[in-house]
């Protein structure tokens, strides 16, 4: 699947808390990877709904999502709701209800973009149609009927994507399988037909990504150190979330180096809050360079408390997901202090993408921003401490993409 490798310095490898190595074929859908994910392939699992709130999604379209008892409500109107990040390869679960007694409708977009009115215009769907529950839209496979529960009772899909290949399961039960998919990755997505078919609710929603795996285990540090002097003196991890405490002390450093890769995070600013992505930088921390006669350095991705006063007149590339000194984020997409940002980075060569709270916000190389250009291309991933609270969550990183967004 993936054209591009994960590298650290100079071994194929995927990181996670203790930066495990794995063999080759698992990057480049050859052997098992090709015919659905097995047991050996590197993951990472996310519950993609919190049951309190719209975290990690985009209501598209004017359509009505709410959040009611720990479940989501599709409410009202046509559109969808997308998830502010994209997937490849992935095993998606989740439970849902038509509230509609007869020909209630409603799908699961895969690998969708962002483009279409008012459900996405490409990408696949699996079908929520009374009769047609578990066949794909956008794909020939086989054709899969009677296996939904009757409207108003809670049904179960589970749904597999690799490579050019699909398997859906119902209620426990193979409902659909087909080769053939073309789009490579995307967002997902559930799609909303009120006016036609109905409300659903949703109470579960969670996925393993096959190929990125965790780069942070949620208790400690691991994987992780003080680029000048003990991590503990400003950073804590419990509870999922790694947090600077904005006391004094050093920024965090990756023990190991990485060359193209996806990232994908979450983060959170206290007010005023101010902290960086350091990538691809030398043991140093260095991330400006002017010239080539300067030192080598790599590049930052801000983070930021954009609605801040004290940073009302900064300059363009100063605000949360900007390529720092290079690229102002376009537009600004940032959410209020207290508030979890999404946040995926994409770093082919020199080629650099990122997806901040579902929409592309940076999308330069060295053609179209020279300056990249003077950035190494290899070097530690680290966490910026500029002695405000900023906190971290659902760190993973894997292979670098082709392209995020179809």
């Amino acid at each position: 699947m993936w054209s591009q490798r994960l590298r650290v310095s100079g071994v194929v490898v995927l990181a996670c808390g203790l930066f495990d190595l794995f063999p080759l074929w698992s990057l480049h859908g050859l052997g098992p990877l090709a015919a659905l994910a097995d047991d050996d392939a590197p993951q990472f699992e996310q519950r993609l709904f919190d049951g309190r709130t719209l975290d990690g999604w985009s209501v598209e379209n004017g359509c009505e999502v709410e959040v009611r008892d720990g479940q989501l409500l599709l409410k009202a109107g046509n559109g969808w709701l997308r998830s502010h990040l994209t997937f490849a390869d992935f095993k998606l679960h989740l439970e849902w209800k038509a509230l509609q007694t007869r020909k209630f409708d409603a799908g699961v977009y895969l690998r969708a973009g962002r483009e279409g009115r008012p459900f996405p215009k490409r990408g696949y769907q699996v079908n929520m149609l009374q009769g047609q529950v578990g066949t794909v839209i956008g794909i020939r496979g086989g054709q899969a009927s009677g296996l939904a529960r009757p409207a108003g009772e809670w049904n179960t899909f589970d749904i597999d994507v690799v490579g050019d290949r699909i398997r859906t399961h119902v209620n426990g039960r193979l409902a659909y399988e087909a080769r053939g998919l073309k789009i490579g990755c995307g967002h997902l997505g559930l799609q909303v037909e009120v006016p036609q078919g109905g409300q659903f609710l949703i109470r579960t929603l969670q996925v393993i990504e096959y190929g990125p795996r965790s780069l942070f285990d949620g208790q400690s540090l691991a994987g992780w150190q003080g680029a000048a002097g003990p991590a503990n003196a400003c950073w804590k991890a419990s509870d999922g979330v790694l947090m600077c405490t904005g006391d004094k002390g050093p920024w965090l450093r990756t023990n190991q180096k990485f060359a193209d890769f996806n990232l994908k995070l979450e983060y959170q600013v206290a007010p005023g809050g101010n902290s960086g992505l350091y990538v691809r930088v030398p043991a140093n921390g260095a991330h400006h360079r002017d010239n080539d006669q300067q030192p080598p350095a790599g590049f930052e991705v801000q983070i930021l408390d954009d609605g801040a006063p004290k940073y009302a007149k900064l300059k363009p590339y100063q605000y949360s997901a900007s390529v720092y000194d290079i690229v102002g984020a376009s537009p600004r997409t940032s959410k209020p202090a207290g508030q979890w940002n999404c946040l995926e980075l994409n770093c082919l060569g020199q080629h650099i993408t990122s997806i901040h709270n579902g929409t592309v916000v940076v999308d330069i190389d060295g053609a179209t921003h020279p300056a990249i250009n003077l950035r190494q291309l290899e070097g530690f991933l680290g966490l910026q401490n500029h002695s405000t609270v900023v906190r971290y969550r659902n760190l993973r990183l894997g292979p670098a993409r082709p392209q995020l967004v179809p």
